[in-house]
């Protein structure tokens, strides 16, 4: 009963770290053997401490060893074990969807690898399953094979996966899905929004199949002195109902949800106080002010270096102007987060704050370079060769942030840096889209598309989500305009009016304004910059080779494009003419 003895651990672990500001589940569970000698089945949950718990939310899984397969109990318990602890190794900033779904896959490849035997290619390492992670406000449910998961609210009890197999002649069920039974998987996926006191259970086929919904309901209605104990009660009714298999059933209850309100916030963020602004031989936790290097309305940026320390860094602190603006502050503190779990060469690095600070301040690396905005002023026709290098370095900055589920967002020329090396340097995350915190409850949102309105893609405008293409979109921009020194579509106007179609974005090409250019060279950079998401390249490494090499596909269609484009009134006259000989010849037939 090694699940069993998981979940009682589980159990103790929670107890001692409830947090205030956390969603906080139950978890119990019972399994037994029933009439057979085996236990096949296996259940694990999990709930971290409170700021793991935020990013990465509690587990709950079953599995069911499927008995035709010579080796099912040992896949069922690695499904259920394996799955926790290789979930919580993924990065913090993948969402939830992205990190299980990849962990599934990499299990049930194993599972069938190790499980194949003989010449009949048929796996001993077969197991169904079925998980929920509650992360925020939302159950995330992931499923194959006929175990199940319930969840019980308000008196009523709702089914909310599917059993994935077929009936044969006689009535025989037999699975069509499963882990570990084929190379390829196919997970059903599905989103919950949870309330406080939901019950999800999650059941195994020997307790589901001798048990009715209403008598589920019953049992599930009950309130016992612990999940455990009542978990317990619904295996002996199935047991006594005369279920013939291994029995499991696991219970989560939430208990309380994540608070998301705006006082919250302003209670996180009052923690931090802005420092004043500051001038050179002052000091903050150490760190002496040598040089003011910019100061605005947002922000000010010092060069400093610690009392214990050679290295100079660059403190920035946040404008007491924005001292009771929540959004501004959350993102200043995003900031710090995000840059400490991108490591990139091209990637500006973010250390650290001290541990005992009171102040709210960022602190970076030392970069003496200028911003590309000003190399492109001193270099306004530079060769092809030098803008792809540099278009090349901000795209490998950008998968770094891709890798991690991210979305820069406001990629433009005064956020990217350039050393007398040509070395560039990607900066400003504060407006960075993180999978994994998009899918925690919050107060604040964004009132107003994010970015510069230049650069920015035109699916934010048009109140869209956006995705990695949207980054390819202000980066085939960038290198429009530094090849050219002006945009592919014209000066936008539209902080008060909106446009509703991508149709109002017309790109211009970049041969008028510098004729050295070639056309494949063009195409790619209307490709990059297509208004439609769709339209544009779907990875960035496909943008860089056309920005390499002329792409024959996209050059053969430019020169031989088809009769609508090349001459749309010769097709309407030709198209009119067959459809006006077949009304024709329709009439005379008749």
């Amino acid at each position: 009963m090694a699940s069993k003895i998981t979940l009682h651990k589980i159990i103790e672990i929670q107890a001692t770290a409830v947090d205030q500001e956390a969603l906080e589940v139950e978890f119990g569970g019972h399994s037994t053997a029933g009439i057979k000698s085996e236990n096949q089945d296996a259940f694990a949950a999990w709930q971290p401490a409170p700021s793991v718990r935020t990013l990465k939310g509690g587990v709950a899984v079953i599995a069911d060893g499927v008995s035709c397969s010579e080796r099912s109990g040992e896949a069922s318990q690695i499904s259920v074990t394996n799955f926790i602890s290789d979930y919580y190794s993924t990065p913090d900033t993948w969402s939830v969807k992205e990190s299980a779904s990849r962990v599934l896959n990499a299990l049930n490849s194993w599972l069938y690898q190790n499980g194949i035997q003989g010449m009949s290619q048929r796996s001993e390492l077969v197991t169904t399953f079925s998980g929920a992670i509650f992360k925020s406000n939302t159950a995330h449910i992931f499923h194959v094979g006929d175990s199940r998961i319930y969840r019980y609210r308000n008196s009523e009890l709702e089914l909310l996966t599917r059993a994935h197999y077929c009936r044969e002649i006689g009535g025989k069920e037999i699975l069509t899905r499963a882990m570990g039974m084929d190379i390829h998987l196919e997970v059903d996926y599905l989103q919950d929004e949870l309330e406080e006191g939901d019950i999800y259970l999650l059941t195994t086929d020997g307790v589901h199949d001798f048990l009715s919904d209403r008598e589920l309901k019953i049992l599930a209605k009950k309130e016992l002195v612990s999940l455990e104990a009542q978990a317990q009660m619904i295996v002996n009714n199935a047991l006594s109902k005369g279920s013939n298999d291994n029995l499991s059933c696991l219970m989560v209850k939430i208990k309380k949800l994540p608070s998301a309100d705006i006082d919250e916030v302003y209670r996180k963020l009052a923690h931090y106080v802005v420092p004043p602004v500051m001038e050179p031989g002052m000091s903050i936790d150490g760190y002496h002010i040598l040089e003011v290097l910019h100061s605005s309305t947002r922000s000010h940026l010092y060069l400093v270096q610690h009392e214990d320390s050679t290295e100079r860094r660059v403190l920035k602190a946040p404008s007491q102007n924005f001292a009771e603006d929540p959004c501004y502050l959350e993102a200043f503190i995003r900031e710090q987060w995000i840059g400490q779990r991108v490591q990139q060469q091209n990637v500006m690095k973010v250390y650290p704050r001290p541990a005992d600070t009171h102040f709210l301040y960022n602190l970076y690396e030392y970069l003496p370079a200028q911003e590309l905005r000003q190399w492109m002023i001193d270099n306004p026709s530079p060769a092809i060769g030098r803008v792809r290098n540099i278009i090349e370095q901000i795209a490998a900055a950008l998968r770094a942030f891709q890798r991690l589920g991210m979305i820069h967002r406001d990629l433009k020329p005064e956020n990217v840096l350039i050393d007398k090396d040509g070395i560039i340097k990607l900066i400003d995350f504060g407006t960075v889209q993180v999978s994994g915190l998009q899918e925690i409850s919050s107060p604040l949102s964004e009132d107003c598309p994010v970015g510069s309105l230049n650069y920015i893609a035109p699916e934010y405008l048009m109140n869209q989500s956006g995705a990695s293409r949207s980054d390819i979109f202000s980066l085939g921009v960038i290198a429009y305009e530094m090849l050219c020194g002006e945009l592919p579509y014209k000066q936008p106007l539209y902080r008060n009016q909106i446009p509703k179609h991508y149709s109002h974005w017309c790109y211009r090409s970049i041969n008028p304004v510098r004729a050295n250019i070639p056309v494949w060279l063009d195409l790619a950079l209307k490709k990059a910059t297509a208004p439609t998401p769709k339209d544009r390249y779907p990875v960035l490494s496909e943008f860089i080779q056309d920005l390499r090499t002329p792409n024959r596909t996209m050059v053969h269609k430019y020169q031989q494009p088809p009769l609508l484009t090349r001459n749309p009134m010769l097709f309407w006259k030709l198209l009119s003419g067959i459809l006006l000989t077949l009304l024709l010849w329709q009439l005379a037939d008749q």
